[in-house]
């Protein structure tokens, strides 16, 4: 009995510390005119990026559709990183740790383990996929 006691504090107090990481990330705007011109600036450096981003694609596979797609195809393959992860480490959660009591919360953590892996599996081959098909088989 006491290796559980020990083990639910272990978790408690991880998730106090996640939590206080997140909950210390906080953005904070300014009525500033000097800081608002420099997001400004920021902002449209961004922009500019992101456009020269998709003419790169759009030059690359010689037509403006199929670079839309292969640079929106990019960014879901990047987005779906820390998306995935965050699934997996809540399905890990449910399963290992509220899972230990309840059998019902235990496969439904297998379940996201599973679906969050297969998503992650095919957001990362599909923009390969695409770029075989594409660059390799039209002419």
């Amino acid at each position: 009995m006491k290796g559980a006691h020990y083990k639910m504090k272990k978790v408690v107090i991880s998730l106090i510390v996640i939590l206080s990481i997140f909950g210390s990330c906080s953005v904070f705007a300014s009525t500033d005119n000097i800081l608002a011109e420099s997001s400004a600036g920021q902002l449209i450096e961004i922009k500019e990026k992101q456009l020269k981003e998709l003419k790169d694609f759009t030059e690359s596979y010689g037509s403006e559709a199929y670079g839309f797609t292969a640079y929106m195809l990019d960014k879901v393959r990047i987005y779906s990183i820390p998306l995935c992860f965050v699934g997996i480490a809540v399905g890990a959660i449910w399963q290992y740790v509220i899972g230990i009591r309840k059998l019902d919360v235990h496969d439904r953590g297998l379940f996201l383990i599973v679906g969050f892996v297969t998503i992650f599996v095919i957001c990362q081959v599909l923009p390969l996929v695409f770029a075989i098909v594409v660059k390799g088989f039209r002419n």
